[in-house]
């Protein structure tokens, strides 16, 4: 219990004193609460332990099953709306927000929800579903829905969630602002194709002595392009020719 008060110091910062987290963090709670209902569950006292398990959602608002496997320093930041399924395994030190789910899409009796690797991080409101693997230190970004095996050092967003990068130094916070977005990636590229192609049109065009027409959409695409075009800290890129 000492390690899991340690754990919330560790990876909350509005964690002010040992009173504040035993008396107002749900995520510990949650976490106490399933110890007990696991070890009724695995002493063979299942009635016991889901009771004590809807006891647990009932005053923190988080649902975990009582089979559910969950190793050392385990935390969920706020908490509220959190599902772990049955047959899912949680490994060290993970971070888990608040609407995260590991669920199960199949009705067979056997292992039909995630495994979570160490040091895994997932973001607010994602959803892993189904029998799969999320490899240690891998990263969900907030939102995503996960529904492929997740190779370790990985981060994955978008719906359905996709790897924009492997192999990173893990952090323990999540920078839920800072991830990569591949759609927008996407559509950057497709832009700035489209705009290379127009160019090569015009000089085509005014070549061969034909009048080129106002491009009346060139204000609102490039209006887009900057949209898509935000770094990091939110300020736009400058228009360098629509190249990035």
């Amino acid at each position: 219990m000492r390690e899991d008060i340690q754990n919330v110091f560790a990876k909350d910062p509005a964690a002010r004193s040992w009173l504040e987290v035993i008396t107002c963090y749900p995520g510990l709670h949650a976490l106490w609460n399933h110890r007990v209902a696991h070890w009724l569950w695995t002493h063979h006292i299942k009635l016991a332990g889901r009771m004590v398990s809807q006891w647990g959602r009932f005053l923190t608002n988080i649902e975990i099953h009582p089979g559910a496997k969950i190793g050392r320093r385990f935390f969920i930041d706020h908490g509220a709306g959190v599902v772990i399924g049955e047959t899912s395994e949680i490994g060290d030190d993970v971070l888990m927000y608040a609407g995260t789910e590991l669920a199960g899409t199949t009705l067979n009796k056997g292992k039909r929800h995630p495994t979570i690797g160490n040091n895994v991080v997932i973001g607010a409101g994602a959803i892993v579903l189904g029998a799969i693997t999320i490899g240690d230190s891998a990263k969900i970004g907030a939102g995503s829905v996960v529904t492929r095996t997740v190779p370790a050092g990985a981060t994955v967003v978008g719906v359905p969630g996709r790897i924009v990068e492997e192999h990173r130094k893990t952090q323990v916070d999540l920078e839920h602002g800072k991830l990569p977005d591949p759609i927008a990636e996407a559509i950057k590229l497709v832009l700035n194709e489209q705009r290379q192609l127009e160019e090569r049109l015009n000089r085509v065009e005014k070549n061969s002595g034909i009048s080129v027409p106002e491009d009346k959409l060139r204000e609102q695409v490039l209006k887009i392009f900057k949209e898509f075009s935000q770094n990091s800290a939110g300020e736009e890129n400058n228009d360098r020719g629509w190249m990035i």
